[in-house]
C-alpha cells in the first residue's frame, strides 16, 4: 500500500510550545484528536498517497530546493475557521510565504512531478483543529478563541518531510533553508 506523505514547516521555539499547548487545550475541550496527531505547522504540500520509491526521490528533491531558499519571517495573528470544521492561527504578512510556497511547487514541477498542484489557492494557516470537531461544541470553542488574542514571528529555518506511520505521522526529513532572513 502506498505511504501518506506531507511537507510543512513548523514555528521554532518557543512559538511551538505556545501554539502545541493550544492544540492540546482544543483537544481537552473537545476531544478531537486530530488536533494532536500532528505538531503545530504550516501544510506545504498536503497529503498525498505515493509507493515507497517516493520517500528518497522526495528526499533528495527538497534537500535541493531548500538549499535554494533563504530563511524568511512569517506572522501569526490571531485565530479564524475555515467553516465550522477548522481553528486556525492566522499566518499574517504572508507574502514572502506565498513566493516560498510558489516556488516549491515550481520546483516540485520539474523535480519532483508526483506532487500535483492543487486545484485551489494555497491559503497559508497553521491549524489547531480539524474535522473531528464535535459540532455541538463549535460555537463555545468559536467564542472562546474570538476572545482571545496571539501574535507571534519566527524566521523558518527549515522545512520538514513526513510520512504517515497509519497512527501517527513521523518526521523523515529536515531540510535547512542556508540563513540570511529576507
Amino acid at each position: 500500500m502506498n505511504a501518506l506523505y506531507l511537507v510543512a514547516l513548523l514555528p521554532p521555539e518557543p512559538l511551538f510550545s505556545q501554539t502545541w499547548a493550544l492544540k492540546q487545550e482544543v483537544h481537552d475541550l473537545t476531544g478531537s484528536r486530530n488536533s494532536v496527531r500532528l505538531p503545530p505547522h504550516i501544510t506545504l504540500i498536503p497529503p498525498l498517497r505515493q509507493p515507497d520509491g517516493f520517500e528518497a526521490a522526495c528526499t533528495a528533491a527538497l534537500d535541493e530546493f531548500a538549499a535554494t531558499q533563504p530563511q524568511f519571517s512569517i506572522g501569526l495573528d490571531g485565530f479564524a475557521w475555515f467553516g465550522n470544521r477548522t481553528l486556525f492561527v492566522r499566518v499574517s504578512a504572508a507574502e514572502r510565504l506565498q513566493a516560498f510556497h510558489a516556488a516549491l511547487m515550481g520546483w516540485c514541477t520539474i523535480h519532483l512531478p508526483e506532487v500535483r498542484p492543487e486545484n485551489r489557492p494555497f491559503t497559508p494557516h497553521l491549524t489547531l483543529a480539524t474535522r473531528d470537531l464535535p459540532p455541538a461544541q463549535v460555537p463555545a470553542l468559536r467564542a472562546e478563541f474570538e476572545a482571545r488574542s496571539f501574535v507571534g514571528t519566527f524566521v523558518v529555518p527549515n522545512i520538514t518531510l513526513y510520512r504517515h506511520d497509519g497512527q501517527h505521522w513521523q518526521p523523515r526529513g529536515t531540510f535547512a533553508l542556508p540563513e540570511g532572513v529576507e
